[in-house]
């Protein structure tokens, strides 16, 4: 049998399928500390975006539409060819934990931004005439509040996430899709290498997503 799934391709997949671990491994490593950096900004330029102060609402405003309104590629390729005519290296890790990490950021600074202000103003101003300050306020009084309501678009968020690490295959990332692209393009085992890339990644995102639908479920029954 001869063909995109002939037999001899799937057990050189399986002779090779060191070589898939690897990738999945680092796609695991990427993600992980890009979704910690899109948390971080996302929580950030969330409650900045919140205040009621102008300045943190425009610093917040340009950060969103800038990293919405361009695609991932032009920022990792940005990252990866750009910094360097200004005498920044970077390893190809950090180029996508950065790429990755800042792009989901501005999506999730919106999810915690609806959060907040979700959450009943009177919360704000109670917090206030306890003596708390803005940022206070927001830790231990308002943010604690909204993040059962951000919870299930930010396992979305992680979702997408996971699957964007892909556009590193673009500038020899290591991860899971480069090495489905460098495996298959030395022998033109195009078929099994995309089935097994695609089941790897199902392995990851599935499970996110029934979360993400769980959690979804029990919000809806909560403001029943």
């Amino acid at each position: 049998m001869n063909g995109p799934f002939a037999d001899y391709k799937w057990a050189a997949l399986a002779r090779d399928w060191a070589v898939f671990g690897e990738g999945f491994a680092h796609t695991i490593l990427v993600s992980a500390f890009a979704l910690l950096l899109a948390l971080a900004l996302g929580v950030v330029f969330g409650v900045l975006g919140s205040s009621k102060y102008k300045p943190f609402q425009v610093i917040t405003r340009v950060y969103v539409e800038i990293i919405q309104n361009t695609p991932l590629v032009i920022q990792v390729f940005f990252l990866y060819h750009g910094l360097p005519h200004a005498g920044i290296m970077l390893p190809v890790f950090a180029v996508g934990v950065l790429g990755v990490g800042i792009y989901h950021g501005a999506y999730i600074a919106e999810v915690v931004r609806a959060g907040i202000l979700a959450v009943p103003r009177g919360q704000l101003e109670a917090a206030y005439s306890q003596g708390f300050s803005f940022w206070g306020a927001m830790r231990y009084i308002i943010l604690p509040q909204a993040k059962r309501l951000t919870f299930p678009p930010l396992t979305n968020q992680a979702v997408s996430l996971i699957k964007n690490t892909s556009v590193l295959a673009m500038v020899a990332g290591g991860e899971l899709m480069y090495q489905a692209d460098s495996w298959s393009s030395t022998n033109l085992y195009y078929g099994p290498a995309y089935v097994a890339t695609g089941l790897l990644y199902i392995s990851l995102c599935l499970p996110l997503a029934a979360y993400a639908r769980k959690l979804e479920c029990q919000t809806e029954v909560s403001r029943a």
